[in-house]
């Protein structure tokens, strides 16, 4: 197996995750202090010159999205970090929080300076609760330490952190829902605009990032920008940790630069595909595309793997081998996002059930030919309309089969029997 480049699991399995003590000896703290010694736009300008994009998936430039909230008179300012891992086939997120609690705190640290923010908030997966006493002793460990809380290291900055627990809901993972989560409220999606770094949490301006991308935050204030962008690709620098499942022979979660190709991922480090002839690959989580075996050689950077109309997302990487039916895969995941929808918006709360009912009367062996072009229909408007993420995403795993396995549907739909 090719070597990885350890740079967010670099701790991990190495140390006590909750010792200030070991992870000083690591090189922890020493992004926060070049943070502080520097005025917090500088700070800014670091993270923008680093080319760091979210690990979320829609890859937005992390320092615009903090320099939005920097720029914000306001007399409070928060930021979120976003660990409602909810995404089916990716748990990147736990092995983070659970092994390397002190970078995340850091991070977050950073990220309070650079904005402006005084005030964090973890809002961690309802499903993870055994990870609420490890951050919460990380926590105390660095508050007692002095690099969280007040007058942090004696530089007048002051910043806390609290935990707060998702209700087990999908859709919190979008960051308005988790706004509104937070807040007390139903998790809802908001209407936009206003964005978060506007007015996001109780109105004020909000930077929310997910887990793996503040990991980074520490790093790149340690090791400089362009150090970063000497990693991965041009245009996606860094590393990406991806979580390989499905039909493998090796499976687990491992971290390699940028640009890595997909077919590395399956046959060097997942050790090939078990049970059977690579069928399909499902990229990026529940929602991502499902391609087909004939596209695997691409590289898993932006420009590269965006005009196939696929995401790096979450880092999911599902192997599918060809003893599976694809409309089996694509009924289960239809039926994953019917049942989180949140129903405050028409097109994703009735479009999820109708499309779940489609592909069940294909299934069944009733449908019609012009079920696919109804399909294709209402995932075309359910991805213009919808309010969120949850509904924009939900279609794209059918629409990607459509396209990359058309004869099966045909041919279900003709009466044949699918050739694999």
């Amino acid at each position: 197996m090719m070597e990885e480049t350890r740079i967010l699991l670099r701790n991990v399995g190495n140390m006590d995750p909750v010792s200030v003590e070991d992870f000083r000896a690591n090189g922890g703290f020493q992004g926060l202090e070049n943070a502080l010694s520097m005025p917090a736009q500088e700070v800014i300008d670091v993270i923008i010159a680093s080319g760091l994009l979210g690990r979320g998936g829609a890859g937005f430039p992390v320092g615009l999205k903090w320099r939005t909230v920097r720029d914000m008179l306001a007399k409070q300012k928060f930021i979120i970090c976003n660990a409602d891992e909810g995404e089916p086939a990716t748990n990147k997120d736990r092995i983070l929080m659970s092994g390397d609690p002190l970078s995340l705190i850091e991070s977050m640290v950073i990220a309070g300076y650079a904005v402006g923010a005084s005030q964090g908030f973890i809002y961690l997966r309802a499903e993870y609760p055994y990870l609420f006493p490890v951050l919460r002793q990380a926590m105390e460990n660095a508050r007692q330490a002095g690099y969280l809380g007040k007058n942090i290291l004696g530089s007048g900055v002051d910043f806390e952190i609290a935990l707060v627990s998702g209700g087990g809901a999908y859709v919190c993972g979008e960051e308005t829902a988790l706004i509104e989560s937070i807040e007390g409220k139903r998790g809802e999606s908001r209407f936009r605009p206003p964005y978060p770094g506007v007015c996001g949490l109780y109105d004020c301006p909000t930077v929310i990032n997910n887990v793996e991308t503040l990991a980074n935050i520490s790093v790149i204030l340690k090791e400089g920008a362009q150090w970063f962008r000497s990693i991965g690709a041009e245009d996606s620098p860094g590393t990406k940790l991806f979580t390989l499942c499905g039909n493998l022979n090796r499976r687990g979660i491992f971290e390699f630069p940028m640009g890595i190709s997909l077919r590395d991922l399956i046959y060097d480090v997942g050790d090939g595909v078990c049970g059977g002839e690579l069928l399909a690959v499902q990229l990026g989580g529940g929602s991502g595309p499902i391609i087909s075996a004939s596209q695997i050689d691409i590289a898993m950077e932006l420009d590269r793997i965006g005009p196939h109309g696929v995401s790096w997302g979450a880092g999911g990487v599902m192997v599918i081998n060809d003893s599976h039916d694809i409309l089996d895969i694509v009924e289960n995941t239809l039926e994953f996002f019917a049942d989180e929808s949140c129903g405050k918006c028409t097109p994703c709360r009735e479009g999820t059930i109708q499309l779940l009912r489609l592909i069940r009367k294909i299934k069944s062996g009733v449908g019609r030919m012009c079920d696919l072009e109804n399909l294709e229909e209402l995932a075309e408007v359910m991805m213009d309309t919808s309010l969120c993420g949850l509904g924009q995403m939900s279609p794209v795993p059918l629409l990607s089969a459509l396209k990359n396995f058309n004869e099966e549907f045909i041919s279900i739909l003709e009466g044949g029997d699918v050739l694999w």
